[in-house]
């Protein structure tokens, strides 16, 4: 189970949602270019994280910020298609700087940091965005993927504080437990029903929410201990401190990075 975190961590904690959660909310209901921005600004920000504290493999940076830009333009003026072409020309600007660069890095440890990045974070973004981009639909199958986590992730870590007592990931994430995770799935489950049951004969039916929020779930968890496995392996208990005490934008956006893609792909499948 994990520690409680010190007064001061959690009054920034409190700080920081009500400063950022309105414009947030807000960004998202107006979706456009404006959640794009949003978007492009946390996603480089959660990058940059990774690549600082990836440092030692020596990421070429400007290539996975060049591919980050590439994959978000690609996503909003090309759908899906040019999200992967631009996720996948990454490649080819890291590997050019690569060629540029003076100082010649692990060749393997450098292009797999860079390329993961953007795999990972803007792909993981990008898919969220095209949630919002569904027609008709988009904006309340968005709130329904970011309730659906938050959900999730608050009931597992009230169950685990209370009653955890069985480790899910020891070895990569102490403060998880089965107890917690079973509780978080199973409320989680509900939210997609409860904000998108009154499209149910028009977008997804009733089955299909509750596999909704059943697959966002699970892929919350999983993101979140991806991101732990990284941090982990890289020495770091936290990718930043830009937002206080909720630690980096990459430690705030982990579980969305695996929920949106899985979400986008349901609904692609059901609708």
């Amino acid at each position: 189970m994990e520690d409680s975190p010190p007064v001061s961590s959690f009054l920034s904690r409190i700080v920081v949602t009500a400063l950022l959660l309105p414009a947030v909310i807000a960004l998202v209901y107006v979706g456009g270019w404006w959640l794009w921005g949003l978007a492009l600004t946390g996603g480089l920000v959660a990058l940059h994280e990774l690549y600082a504290i990836g440092s030692s493999l020596r990421p070429l940076r400007l290539g996975g910020y060049a591919g980050a830009l590439a994959a978000l333009l690609g996503m909003q003026l090309g759908g899906a298609p040019w999200l992967l072409v631009g996720v996948l020309s990454t490649l080819l600007f890291a590997f050019c700087v690569f060629l540029l660069a003076q100082a010649r890095p692990t060749f393997t440890a450098a292009m797999g940091t860079t390329v993961l990045g953007v795999a990972w974070v803007i792909g993981g973004l990008g898919c969220l965005l095209l949630v919002r981009e569904i027609p008709e639909f988009g904006l309340w199958a968005i709130v329904a993927v970011m309730f659906t986590v938050f959900v999730g992730d608050t009931f597992a870590y009230l169950v685990g504080r209370a009653v955890g007592r069985h480790r899910m990931a020891p070895a990569i994430s102490p403060g998880k437990s089965w107890e917690g995770f079973a509780a978080g799935t199973i409320t989680a489950v509900l939210v997609p029903f409860l904000l998108l049951y009154r499209d149910r004969d028009e977008f997804l039916s009733v089955g299909e929410l509750f596999v909704l929020g059943g697959v966002v779930a699970v892929a919350a968890v999983l993101g979140d201990l991806f991101e732990s496995a990284v941090k982990r392996d890289l020495g770091v208990k936290d990718s930043g401190r830009i937002l206080g005490g909720h630690g980096g934008m990459l430690d705030r956006l982990d579980a969305l990075l695996f929920a949106g893609p899985v979400a986008y792909v349901v609904i692609l499948i059901a609708t």
